[in-house]
């Protein structure tokens, strides 16, 4: 499975995210939309970053009772995005009809990849224990809601780079992994728990890593994904 370097774009406008992406030149790296700028502008800035070029994971987490996800899916499949995802928390079932939604909503008989958030990256363990109240080790959750995102039929998930074995290791070498928490050996951790570097990230299996600060507020973000791209990729 080809690996890649997926940018993170928490911009809050349109503007700033172009001109962003401008400063890129002739490359047209493969970017994730999230929440705040979807938010801010709507399906209008997904149109404009395929129409520029980019591949689009849309980042929107969805995690509801099962029938409104398959709707929302639904009307997310004609965005043209390459990957979506929703919460596995919110049980094979809602998958399933993720999963359906977005086949529905497809209208030239390709889908976009379907994943599934395990735990946020931003979750430590002392906080799965003593606030969510799961007892397990982090590892055995993540790998059971992999297991289950494997159940209902999606193409994988997204956890941190340091679950990435145990995931493959339950679901096969082919269920995809998208791993944020990736941060430069001399970058801050900021907000993020379970971290680790794109080399160590390549190493364990990640099949594609999402870096936003260490790019987006880089002195020279082109030089930053470049870093990134030679220390994951290469």
């Amino acid at each position: 499975m080809p690996k890649d370097v997926i940018i993170a774009l928490d911009f809050s406008t349109a503007n700033e995210t172009l001109a962003f992406l401008n400063s890129f030149s002739d490359f047209h790296p493969f970017v994730k939309v999230g929440m705040e700028i979807f938010y801010a502008e709507g399906p209008a800035i997904v149109k404009e970053l395929k129409d520029r070029g980019h591949k689009v994971f849309l980042d929107l987490k969805l995690h509801d009772i099962p029938n409104t996800v398959r709707k929302a899916m639904r009307v997310l499949a004609g965005l043209g995005v390459d990957i979506t995802n929703v919460h596995a928390a919110g049980t094979v079932q809602m998958m399933r009809a993720a999963l359906e939604g977005l086949t529905e909503g497809s209208t030239n008989g390709q889908r976009p990849q379907l994943i599934a958030v395990t735990q946020l990256t931003s979750t430590s363990e002392e906080t799965l224990h003593n606030e969510l109240l799961i007892p397990q080790p982090m590892e055995q959750v993540v790998a059971q809601y992999a297991k289950n995102a494997a159940a209902a039929g999606i193409d994988g998930v997204v956890c941190s780079p340091l679950e990435v074995p145990d995931v493959k290791k339950a679901c096969g070498n082919g269920f995809i992994t998208v791993t944020p928490g990736v941060r430069f050996a001399d970058s801050s951790t900021d907000d993020q728990s379970r971290i680790a570097t794109p080399v160590r990230a390549r190493e364990l299996g990640s099949d594609y890593i999402v870096v936003g600060r260490p790019i987006t507020q880089a002195a020279n973000p082109l030089e930053a994904y470049k870093r990134c791209l030679s220390e994951f990729v290469n």
